[in-house]
């Protein structure tokens, strides 16, 4: 299939549908991609055309590189797919360390919204004062 084209038709039990896109994503800067499925979806057949006029040797290349570049977008997606709960665990802690401590929500001791000990409901001028040579506007 020339026509400034290449045609991979890939077993979707070996390359999941995620890793197919993934793939594609990365060469769309240099080829157009086009997906389809059999009518059993277990098939999925990448049509790749070049942007601009290629010959058959660079066809075969692009094909390649993409077979390449699937492939590790399939070992990443499993990889991913092994390591979730890890991942999630790791996520889940590092995210429950970041909370207050219990004592201070077990507490009993109401905590007073009008007490301000670190200075910061102040006004401007309760603060740092009124300027001393502020000019008054005439209206």
């Amino acid at each position: 299939m020339n026509n400034n084209a290449q045609k991979i038709t890939l077993d979707a039990k070996v390359y999941n549908l995620e890793a197919v896109l993934n793939a594609s994503y990365a060469f769309i800067d240099r080829a157009y991609i086009f997906l389809d499925t059999d009518s059993q979806g277990k098939r999925i057949k990448v049509y790749i055309k070049g942007k601009d006029k290629l010959s058959e040797r660079q066809l075969e290349r692009i094909k390649g590189e993409f077979m390449n570049e699937l492939l590790d977008c399939a070992l990443r997606y499993e990889i991913s797919r092994n390591n979730k709960k890890i991942r999630e665990y790791i996520v889940g802690r590092a995210l429950y360390s970041t909370l207050p401590s219990l004592d201070l929500a077990v507490s009993n001791e109401k905590i007073n919204y009008q007490e301000d000990p670190l200075g910061i409901a102040k006004s401007w001028e309760k603060k740092y004062g009124k300027k001393k040579n502020a000019k008054k506007h005439k209206v």
